[in-house]
């Protein structure tokens, strides 16, 4: 391995798994990642260099004293499963690279062969026609056709074509072409929310994902904050229905100053 990862311990893990998270449209992959980082008890593992990839675009100063170039963390952690199945590599990123995505994919994926990973997962929003008040389905994609007899048991099959943009896309294709097993998970998403966090789409896909890598845990805080979204976003969307009817609803006719009582010119529109 080269200088582009750090490792910190050496642990021995049993058939790992590997999951692997950047921020994508909705930060879906991101809440996954960090609600399973909190409610196992992941070890610190590594991390990447992340100066070999990132360049900095300026310096923050505090009490005119200037501070080190600062990097987004990308680091990684391990979980050993209680119950002898198979443990957890998780990479979280902080920050998707400008450029040298494709050499970040092939460093993340160094580690996870190094401690002999059987199969790669990674998360990311689907971009659909669904109202935020639906439930989201949840599709799934791998780098093998072995692999789909799997997600049709789960009614995870996607039939159609589609591009998974990012990191969380890319890195399945760098794990096909090293003969890496790789499986994406993907939650619908409304078009209209996709610059907000989206936990409801998040816990759609830890109603699927834990059974995949053959482990428990407990979601009932993300459903609570996934109920609370849905209520936020309701309320975002009444406050900008009566936003556009006060901004584009008009009187069909005004009456002018020289207008008097009696005057036959005035008229309505009846959509009834």
């Amino acid at each position: 391995m080269n200088d582009s990862v750090k490792i910190t311990a050496r642990p021995k893990l049993n058939k790992p798994n590997m999951i692997a998270a950047w921020p994508g449209i909705g930060h879906v992959s991101i809440l996954v990642a960090n609600y399973l980082e909190k409610k196992l008890e992941f070890k610190k593992l590594g991390e990447i260099n992340a100066p070999r990839f990132f360049d900095p675009i300026g310096v923050a100063v505090r009490d005119n004293v200037v501070e080190a170039p600062q990097f987004p963390k990308n680091t990684f952690s391990y979980w050993k499963n209680p119950d002898r199945g198979s443990d957890i590599i998780l990479f979280i990123g902080e920050d998707q690279p400008a450029t040298n995505a494709y050499e970040l994919a092939n460093a993340v994926l160094d580690v996870g062969l190094r401690f002999q990973a059987k199969r790669v997962y990674t998360c990311a929003a689907a971009i659909t026609r669904i109202h935020h008040t639906e439930q989201p389905s949840v599709w799934g994609v791998a780098t093998v056709p072995e692999i789909l007899e799997e997600l049709k048991i789960r009614d995870l099959n996607h039939k159609g074509n589609l591009q998974i943009s990012g990191l969380n896309g890319l890195l399945l294709g760098v794990a096909k072409e090293r003969n890496i097993e790789g499986i994406c998970l993907l939650a619908e998403v409304p078009g209209y929310t996709t610059r907000i966090q989206n936990p409801i789409a998040a816990y759609a896909i830890l109603g699927v994902l834990p059974e995949m890598l053959g482990i428990k845990i407990d979601t009932f805080e993300i459903s609570q904050v996934a109920d609370e979204t849905k209520t936020k976003m309701k309320q975002l969307a009444a406050e900008a229905m009566e936003e556009y009817i006060d901004l584009f609803t008009e009187p069909i006719w005004e009456q002018d100053e020289g207008d008097v009582e009696g005057d036959d010119d005035f008229y309505y529109e009846d959509d009834g």
